[in-house]
């Protein structure tokens, strides 16, 4: 796998320049070029998701991180990081010769998770502060993009999805786990989200279904180039998509 040099490679903590409209109805100026998502969107932090002994009980990280084939040397992103439960999991299995980068929007569970680091002396975790439209990624860099139980909870998928895209390097996926149900209730239809991941340029890769993940595993790939943002259709709430 490809290593290469960033600015985020040493510990950090971006915290300026960002404007959360999470939850207040506007977009970010940022987002206006790109269609709304038509689907109810979750709201932020209730999700059931966040007792880490709970979910190491059932092995959930381990579960994900052999479905995504993480190895020593790789590069990955914990988009949605929270206070690191994936982190510092991803942070050992991809050892001293990978690297991490723990992303979130929110500044405070942000210093939460840069004392856990520290405290912990992971040198191969780094820390950003992410935007709800932008993940705010280096290009090329990734081996693998992790959107655990958070992407329901993405107010400008389509933003965000294509200024995401450039972030993976050659061979990479973005791994999504989610719960299969509706959008508002912390969750996501897979076909819903197989095709809004389709509309920004990605491919389906892997599919599966796991009861200790709370629902299902999904792995997509680029495909071609990204559309143009006003190229980009937006999926309805409801609508049927093919299955991968």
């Amino acid at each position: 796998m490809t290593r290469r040099a960033a600015p985020w490679l040493a510990l950090l903590l971006a915290l300026s320049g960002c404007s959360d409209l999470s939850g207040s109805g506007e977009r970010a100026p940022s987002a206006g070029e790109f269609p709304r998502a038509e689907r109810p969107v979750s709201s932020l932090g209730g999700n059931g998701f966040s007792d880490e002994p709970a979910r190491e009980a059932v092995r959930e990280a381990k579960t994900v991180m052999d479905l995504a084939r993480i190895a020593p040397g790789m590069t990955v992103a914990d988009i949605g990081a929270g206070e690191g439960y994936y982190t510092v999991r991803l942070a050992e299995r991809v050892g001293a010769e990978g690297r991490v980068l723990a992303q979130d929007i929110d500044p405070e569970a942000l210093k939460r998770l840069g004392d856990r680091v520290e405290r912990e002396r992971l040198d191969n975790v780094s820390i950003k502060l992410g935007a709800e439209d932008d993940p705010r990624l280096p290009q090329s860099s990734f081996d693998r993009i992790f959107l655990v139980h958070m992407y329901h909870e993405v107010a400008e998928p389509y933003a965000f999805l294509w200024r995401l895209h450039p972030a993976l390097d050659d061979g990479g996926r973005v791994i999504v786990v989610d719960t299969d149900r509706a959008s508002d209730q912390h969750g996501l239809p897979p076909q819903l989200l197989f095709c809004e991941f389709r509309r920004v340029g990605f491919r389906l890769a892997e599919f599966v279904r796991k009861p200790e993940l709370g629902g299902y595993y999904a792995a997509f790939e680029p495909e071609g180039m990204r559309p143009e943002p006003s190229e980009i259709e937006p999926c309805k709430g409801g609508e049927e998509q093919p299955s991968a």
